[in-house]
């Protein structure tokens, strides 16, 4: 790995990799937990904005049509804490990748007329995720997990502020967060002059340093249950515990936690739950751990009768952590390593991956993921799982 940071303050980060492709992403260090109650939604929104059209390519068709007309692949996503813009193509192409990126974070022009087709989009959008009750669990769990911390707002926004956008809330916000010292790109490949082609392109004036506060997470005092009744014929019910940031050295229990019971078909949940008693089809555990917070759930879809049964038995398998023996625990783990570096094959996955870990603190650590895992012990994982599963938070959408 290699890394540079331009004299406008853009890092850049490259990995060496012998593919016929490559990969460069562009994260924006801005998300939905950026967003005051007016803003709720901006970052998402311009995440759909940036594909509207540049002063050289004036529509949608004509910014992706220039790298799906040689096989690339384009494309976005915005979570809680960050905005990622991703192009894959061949090698040969990369100029053409670099420069695409640098237009629509340069010259997007932000039309009156897009503005209005895309706050109806991102509207259907929000109907969307709110109608399908696998999506919409999720939005819930958070909205109740969490007190003061800003993950507890969907990405997605608020209706309301969609409604109201005007180009120039947009373009004010653009202008504060999409700005080069708020940017990091990665390029996977094998791209001898990577950093010249950036440096060319991306000629981008530096700002002042974008000023965060921080929030204070209350600790779960007590368990929550939250119902709501869907017209739907399956139940669907999360179980959620609040845990920490991914600097936290307790991540590594917790990803052992949730490789043992989680995992494929043979993880403890499914077999419990599915595989003997036939209770859900869908079922499963989540360790969440981004910058600034972190949680642990454990999922399944199942018929209303069984809520309690099922509560139950999941509570059960987190008290049976502490009896967890040095066999599960070598499973658990050679599960991680395997299904960790078999996803990091896959280009686009680790330019994701280096810039989720610098986002975090630093791309580096992203290649000791799999020397910290190993160094987890049995006493590690009884005593994060004594810490962290005290206190739940129950979300319920109830079916018929």
């Amino acid at each position: 790995m290699q890394k540079a940071t331009l004299s406008n303050g853009l890092k850049i980060i490259y990995e060496k990799k012998e593919r016929q492709s490559v990969v460069v992403e562009v994260m924006i260090k801005v998300g939905s937990n950026d967003e005051n109650v007016h803003e709720r939604g901006l970052s998402h929104f311009l995440e759909h904005m940036l594909f509207e059209g540049t002063k050289s390519k004036p529509t949608n068709r004509a910014i992706t049509n220039e790298i799906e007309k040689i096989g690339g692949d384009f494309n976005a996503y915005t979570t809680n804490e960050r905005t990622c813009f991703y192009i894959k193509v061949l090698k040969k192409h990369y100029s053409k990748a670099v420069n695409i990126l640098a237009d629509i974070l340069k010259n997007s022009l932000f039309k009156e007329s897009d503005v209005a087709k895309e706050k109806n989009i991102v509207l259907r959008e929000i109907d969307l995720v709110n109608d399908e009750p696998s999506y919409y669990q999720w939005i819930l769990l958070q909205k109740n997990l969490f007190k003061n911390h800003p993950c507890r707002n969907p990405t997605y926004g608020d209706k309301k502020v969609i409604d109201n956008l005007t180009r120039e809330k947009v373009v004010n916000y653009f202008n504060h967060y999409y700005i080069p010292n708020n940017m990091v790109i990665s390029v996977v490949g094998n791209i001898p002059q990577w950093k010249k082609e950036i440096e060319k392109q991306f000629i981008l004036e530096k700002k002042p340093n974008i000023k965060r506060q921080s929030v204070k997470e209350p600790t779960a005092s007590k368990n929550v249950i939250k119902k709501e009744k869907k017209k739907i014929s399956s139940t669907y019910t999360i179980l959620g515990f609040k845990t920490v940031p991914r600097t936290s050295p307790d991540i590594y229990p917790l990803e052992v936690i949730n490789s043992f019971l989680g995992r494929g078909q043979s993880g403890r949940i499914f077999t419990e739950l599915r595989s003997k008693r036939g209770l859900a089809y869908d079922v499963g555990s989540q360790n969440i751990s981004e910058a600034t917070f972190g949680y642990f759930a454990v999922y399944a879809t199942i018929k209303k009768k069984n809520i309690k049964l099922v509560k139950k038995l999941i509570l059960n398998e987190l008290e049976k952590l502490q009896q967890l023996t040095e066999k599960d625990l070598l499973e658990a783990k050679n599960y991680i390593e395997g299904n960790y570096l078999l996803e990091l094959e896959d280009t686009q996955k680790l330019a994701d991956q280096l810039l989720a870990w610098e986002m975090v603190k630093d791309a580096q650590l992203m290649h000791n993921y799999t020397k910290k895992i190993k160094q987890v012990s049995l006493n590690d994982v009884k005593r994060v799982a004594k810490k962290y599963f005290q206190k739940h938070t129950m979300i319920v959408l109830e079916g018929k």
